[in-house]
C-alpha cells in the first residue's frame, strides 16, 4: 500500500509542471487584478481591444476636449494640443503599443520557459531550484507593495523633474506663461494623471524586464545539460534568442516616444535631424543590449560546454582517423575487403560534419539576425522623421538602392 509520500508525489509533480507552464511575465499584480474585475480582461489578457481603447482615451481625449475648450474661448500657445507631435505620438501610438505588448510577451515568454524543462535541460536534481527561480519570479510580479511604490516614484520623482525644468517663457496649451504649475485646465489633467499613467504603465514594463533577468540570472547559475552538437549553434539554447520577438513591441513604443521628442524638436524648433544621429543610434544600440544583453549570463556554461566537446569530439575522431588510415590507408593490397560500399566513408564525413557543428557552436545564445530584428523594430519609429531632411520621392529612390 502507498505511503502519504507517495500518494502525495504526483500532486507536487503535477503542481510544478503547472507552475512552469503556466508561468508568465504579465499575468499578475494588483493592475492585472484590477483588469480582471473590471472585466477589462480575462485570465490571459483577452479582451486587449478594450484596454486598448479605453486607456489611451482616460489620458487623451479629456485633454483633447479642455484643449478644444480652450481654443474655442480664444487661448493661444505657440503650438496647440493637437499639434504637439511629441504627446499625440506617446498617447496615440506609444501607449496603445505598450499594452498590447503585454498579450505578445505572455504568448513569447511562456514557451520559452517551459523549453526548458521539455528539451530536458535541467537536470532532476537540479528541479527544485528551477522551482524556486519560478517562485521568486512570480512573487515579485504580484507584489502589492511595488507596483504601489512604482506609483509612489512616479508622482515624487515625475512631479520633482516637472518643476526642475524651469519657467515657462511663452503660452502652451498646458500652462501659462511663468511658473511651470500656473497650469491650464487641460495642463491639471495631463499633469497629474496623463502623464503619471503613461510613467506607471512604463515603469510597470522596466519591473518585468528586471524580473525577466533576474529569472535569467537564476537558471543561468543552474548546471544545464547543454550539448555542443545541437544544431542550433548554441547547444540548445537558441530559443532564449527568441525573447527579441517577445519585447519588440516594447522597443518599438520606446522608439517612437524618442521620436516624438525628435520630431517635435525638429518641425517646431528649427533642430536638424542630422544632430540627432548620435542620440539615435546610442539609443537603438542601448536597448538592443537591454534585451539581449542579460543572455550574455549563459556564456560561461556554453563556453566550457564547447571546450569539452572539442575535446571529447577530438579525441574521438583521433581514434576514429587512426582506425580508418589503418584499415584502407595502409592495409595489405591483398586484402579481399572493398572499399566501394563500405559504410566507414560515410561515418567518416558524418564525423567531421558533427565536428563542424560542435566548432561553429557560439558563446551567446543569440546570433546576428536576432540582434538585426531588435535593431530595426527601435528604429523603425524614426523613419517618418527623414522626410523632415528627404522629399518623398528622394527618400523612395534612396530606399530602392539600397534594397537593389
Amino acid at each position: 500500500m502507498p505511503t502519504v509520500e507517495e500518494r502525495a508525489k504526483p500532486d507536487a509533480v503535477s503542481a510544478e509542471g503547472a507552475e512552469v507552464r503556466d508561468f508568465s511575465l504579465v499575468l499578475g499584480g494588483p493592475l492585472y487584478q484590477f483588469f480582471r474585475k473590471t472585466r477589462l480582461a480575462g485570465d490571459v489578457l483577452e479582451l486587449a481591444l478594450r484596454r486598448v481603447l479605453l486607456i489611451p482615451m482616460i489620458v487623451w481625449l479629456p485633454v483633447a476636449i479642455l484643449s478644444g475648450v480652450d481654443l474655442l474661448f480664444g487661448q493661444s500657445a505657440r503650438i496647440s494640443f493637437f499639434m504637439d507631435l511629441e504627446v499625440q505620438v506617446r498617447f496615440l501610438v506609444a501607449l496603445p503599443i505598450l499594452i498590447v505588448a503585454e498579450l505578445v510577451v505572455h504568448q513569447r515568454i511562456t514557451p520559452l520557459v517551459r523549453r526548458f524543462v521539455e528539451r530536458r535541460m535541467i537536470a532532476d536534481e537540479d528541479r527544485p531550484r528551477f522551482q524556486q527561480a519560478i517562485h521568486s519570479a512570480v512573487r515579485l510580479r504580484n507584489s502589492i507593495p511595488v507596483e504601489l511604490s512604482l506609483i509612489l516614484l512616479v508622482y515624487v520623482l515625475g512631479f520633482w523633474i516637472w518643476n526642475g525644468r524651469g519657467s515657462i517663457e511663452t503660452p502652451t496649451w498646458y500652462a501659462h506663461a511663468g511658473s511651470r504649475w500656473n497650469l491650464t485646465p487641460a495642463g491639471y489633467w495631463y499633469v497629474f494623471l496623463s502623464i503619471p499613467m503613461t510613467q506607471f504603465i512604463l515603469l510597470r514594463w522596466y519591473l518585468r524586464l528586471f524580473i525577466w533577468y533576474r529569472f535569467l540570472w537564476q537558471v543561468s547559475r543552474i548546471k544545464l545539460q547543454l550539448i555542443a552538437s545541437h544544431p542550433d549553434r548554441c547547444g540548445g539554447l537558441a530559443f532564449l534568442g527568441r525573447s527579441v520577438y517577445a519585447f519588440s513591441p516594447l522597443v518599438f513604443a520606446q522608439g517612437a516616444i524618442l521620436a516624438g521628442m525628435v520630431g517635435s524638436r525638429v518641425l517646431y524648433m528649427g533642430q536638424n535631424l542630422v544632430s540627432f544621429k548620435l542620440q539615435i543610434a546610442g539609443f537603438v544600440a542601448f536597448f538592443v543590449f537591454a534585451v539581449l544583453g542579460p543572455l550574455v549570463m549563459f556564456t560561461p556554461q556554453m563556453a566550457a560546454t564547447k571546450r569539452k566537446a572539442l575535446a571529447e569530439y577530438g579525441q574521438f575522431a583521433q581514434d576514429y582517423v587512426e582506425n580508418f588510415e589503418r584499415k584502407w590507408i595502409r592495409r595489405d593490397p591483398d586484402t579481399g575487403e572493398d572499399m566501394l560500399g563500405s559504410g566507414d566513408i560515410q561515418s567518416l564525413a558524418d564525423l567531421g560534419n558533427s565536428y563542424s557543428v560542435v566548432s561553429d557552436m557560439r558563446a551567446i545564445p543569440f546570433g546576428l539576425q536576432d540582434i538585426s530584428r531588435l535593431a530595426l523594430a527601435t528604429a523603425v519609429p524614426f523613419l517618418p522623421l527623414l522626410l523632415t531632411v528627404f522629399s518623398p520621392d528622394e527618400l523612395l529612390m534612396r530606399l530602392v538602392k539600397i534594397v537593389f
